[in-house]
């Protein structure tokens, strides 16, 4: 093979490296030349006033700062069928050109394996993920004046719970533990969201509620448990968070009575590791994606986003970028086929 000399070589490797960063240059003049004076989208799966809806008007009030362009980033709240709603419209109806963004559910992205497929009308394979801001943390919770007053109670005495529906966790969760540890709940779906559960509760219509949040407690209604109005009875993840468990909240695995049903709970729970991920559709076109996942990236690092993020108790916690994000939930979308159809039995309503 004819050898180049030393000189000639470094010179190659020069023009080399010169020429690709020109090329990542003119990328992001381009997606800076788009996005300037533009509007972007960012799509919302909750009503208003709930952790989803204060996450995701946070992001849009910082985001804006990291993409090339500096576009304006207005929320858009789009609730119904417990995040499938907004997960199809940024698959199929919004912008595919980079100017829309969903916040997502983490149940809304495993709906396309656990549930109806007639319904769900997206592959959760073919979004562009940006990044997920929080791993998350689940409660049960009941109103101060309900009969039961611990998880274990509610094994044995019928409890009313406030749902948003199927697919979401405020429904499967505790249809779960109807049918694998032999709970009691009674699950009234139909709520837009925490905020018209919040106000059922209020008014002693249901007793409590499953699959919510620990937002709910800590930022969006911190005078719950303050005025001791509402009790947590149990926290509903693979692992215990510390602050729950200060409260006396058991981990709902942990009432497992078998491995088979602890297995599905942990598959289940897995999804808490991205509690609030982002994403585009997928048609739209790479160098947008990358350049908001950067802008993503950079926003979580920012220090005053961070510093609003904390004034208002919203944990940015083990925050994922896009590609990790993605990774993530290939590995969860490629579960065992016999793990998966016992799940979708599990979180079957019958009561």
């Amino acid at each position: 093979m004819r050898s180049f000399g030393t000189g000639v070589g470094r010179a190659l490797v020069a023009l080399a490296v010169l020429g690709a960063l020109g090329g990542s240059a003119r990328a992001q003049d381009s997606v800076a030349a788009f996005y300037r004076g533009r509007t972007v989208t960012l799509v919302i799966p909750s009503s208003v006033g709930g952790g989803y809806d204060l996450y995701g008007r946070l992001v849009a009030r910082h985001l804006g700062r990291f993409i090339p362009g500096n576009p304006t980033v207005n929320p858009a709240n789009m609730s119904g069928a417990a995040g499938v709603v907004a997960a199809q419209y940024i698959y199929a109806a919004g912008a595919k050109d980079g100017t829309a963004i969903g916040e997502l559910y983490p149940n809304a992205v495993m709906e396309p394996l656990l549930g109806d497929k007639g319904r769900v009308k997206y592959d959760s394979l073919r979004f562009n993920y940006i990044g997920s801001l929080n791993s998350d943390a689940f409660i049960c919770f009941v109103r101060a004046g309900a009969e039961v007053k611990s998880f274990k109670d509610a094994l044995t005495k019928e409890v009313v719970l406030g749902a948003t529906g199927v697919g979401g966790p405020s429904t499967d969760y505790p249809a779960m533990y109807n049918n694998l540890l032999g709970a009691q709940f009674r699950i009234v779906n139909g709520y837009p969201g925490i905020t018209e559960v919040g106000l059922a509760l209020e008014k002693g219509e249901i007793d409590g509620t499953c699959g919510s949040s620990w937002s709910v407690m800590t930022t969006g209604h911190p005078d719950w448990l303050r005025d001791g109005r509402m009790r947590v009875i149990a926290q509903e993840n693979n692992k215990a968070s510390p602050a729950i468990a200060a409260l006396g909240a058991p981990l709902t695995i942990e009432f497992a009575p078998t491995p088979e049903s602890r297995a599905i709970l942990d598959f289940v729970f897995a999804q808490s590791t991205f509690g609030r991920p982002f994403v585009m559709a997928p048609e739209t076109p790479p160098e947008r994606v990358a350049a908001m996942r950067a802008a993503f990236a950079a926003m979580v690092a920012d220090k005053d986003f961070l510093a609003e993020a904390d004034r208002l108790k919203l944990e940015i916690i083990e925050p994922m970028d896009g590609a990790r994000l993605t990774q993530t939930i290939e590995r969860l979308m490629a579960t065992p086929a016999d793990i998966v159809e016992k799940t979708r039995a599990a979180i079957v309503v019958k009561r």
